[in-house]
């Protein structure tokens, strides 16, 4: 079952990289007030390169401005990898790239993404959410192969 509005995001602990070397973090902390999450298939992947991730990047002030205190880029690759697409596509600050390694959240939300007869495994459906203090206020849920609702211009009408 997908993920709807007003239900609490489940309790996982997913990865990121920190100055200090890859640390845990859970749900339970990650979603603490404002947060302006998106998740998508795969890091260096076409659309997420090109369009998604950078989106949001280009975006982050106008988040901030509306009220957002985090935006989190989540998707089924590990902390390195997510570290590594973060540094070349020059989030900085602006987005806090968090890995799934396991496909734990993907799952728990309703919306893992079965590529295996694409050679890439399970992994996370294209997605975007507001959600306040671990509640969900908004969830946007592409439809496979597309890139509509799931963009930074809909979360600002979202936030």
């Amino acid at each position: 079952m997908t993920i709807n509005v007003g239900d609490r995001i489940p309790s996982v602990k997913l990865k990121h990289m920190t100055k200090d070397g890859i640390k845990d973090i859970t749900t339970d902390e990650l979603f603490k007030g404002k947060v302006a999450a998106f998740g998508l298939p795969g890091a260096f992947t076409p659309t997420c390169s090109a369009k998604h991730l950078p989106g949001f990047v280009q975006h982050a002030d106008q988040l901030k401005q509306k009220g957002v205190d985090k935006i989190v880029c989540l998707s089924v690759n590990d902390a390195f990898v997510m570290d590594a697409w973060g540094k070349q596509q020059g989030v900085g600050e602006k987005v806090m790239m968090v890995a799934d390694g396991n496909g734990d959240l993907a799952t728990a939300l309703g919306l893992e993404l079965d590529l295996v007869p694409n050679g890439m495994g399970k992994r996370m459906k294209r997605f975007s959410m507001v959600v306040q203090d671990g509640v969900v206020k908004s969830v946007n849920v592409e439809k496979p192969g597309a890139f509509e609702v799931s963009n930074a211009e809909t979360m600002i009408k979202q936030v």
